[in-house]
């Protein structure tokens, strides 16, 4: 359980004086077991109903312990379980009120009798089909769909990449501002060649007899992937003039 701190950045008297945490403290407490989490983020829950979070008579937001507790429990249901923020929602009210809790198992979570593998193979994060239903939130005619214009694409064995999830739920999401799957493919055709670019640079090195070039090529292909995902975002946030946390 996140202990509530005593003190540190962004805390004042008063706040230390009523056990409540200002938006900073709270952030410095979640950045232990989630590094990537931001002000913006945690604004934003709020903004969901996630959290309701006190305010002072001039707006100021003051966290309780139980408020950093259940921002706790909703980004573990996103990072763990690939939950959507309706479905965890749901779970949490459901907690509330005492009631049993059941979340999905998702990829590294999962046994090996429920997706086996090879011997000697990487473990990789897979979700069946059911379960990648329940963890977007989507029925079947919306997967067939979206399959149809190739944003979502099972593996050679019928169960998806838990990214699928990731993808599934952003698709969603984007689908209540209007924006219907079939306008998403330009994203998808641009993923796939900056995929591409990035294969080109790694693939005499993936070819190479040395097998600790080849595992090289595999840190090469990541370290290229977050180089892409920041320049992609970099490039989108500069046409829209937006800046995004």
């Amino acid at each position: 359980m996140l202990q509530t701190p005593s003190g540190g950045a962004g805390s004042g008297t008063a706040a230390r004086d009523s056990g409540l945490m200002s938006i900073g403290t709270v952030l410095n407490v979640l950045r232990d077991e989630f590094p990537e989490v931001t002000i913006s983020k945690i604004r934003f829950l709020e903004a969901e109903g996630l959290i309701e979070p006190q305010r002072t008579p001039s707006g100021y937001r003051k966290f309780s312990a139980g408020d950093v507790e259940r921002l706790a429990h909703v980004l573990r249901m996103q990072r763990d379980h690939y939950l959507p923020l309706k479905v965890i929602r749901e779970r949490l009210d459901a907690m509330e009120r005492g009631e049993p809790v059941q979340l999905p198992l998702v990829g590294r979570q999962r046994t090996a009798e429920d997706v086996p593998e090879p011997p000697g193979a990487p473990t990789v994060a897979r979700v069946g089909r059911a379960e990648l239903l329940a963890a977007a939130d989507i029925d079947e005619g919306e997967l067939k769909e979206w399959e149809s214009y190739g944003l979502i694409a099972p593996l050679e064995d019928g169960v998806y990449d838990a990214e699928a999830v990731t993808v599934a739920s952003l698709v969603a999401e984007l689908g209540r501002f209007g924006i219907e799957p079939r306008h998403l493919r330009v994203m998808k055709a641009a993923a796939d060649r900056e995929a591409g670019l990035v294969d080109q640079v790694v693939a005499p090195l993936r070819r190479h007899r040395n097998p600790q070039t080849r595992a090289h090529a595999e840190a090469r292909t990541k370290e290229l992937a977050a180089l892409t995902v920041k320049l992609h975002a970099a490039l989108v946030q500069t046409a829209l003039g937006v800046r995004l946390p």
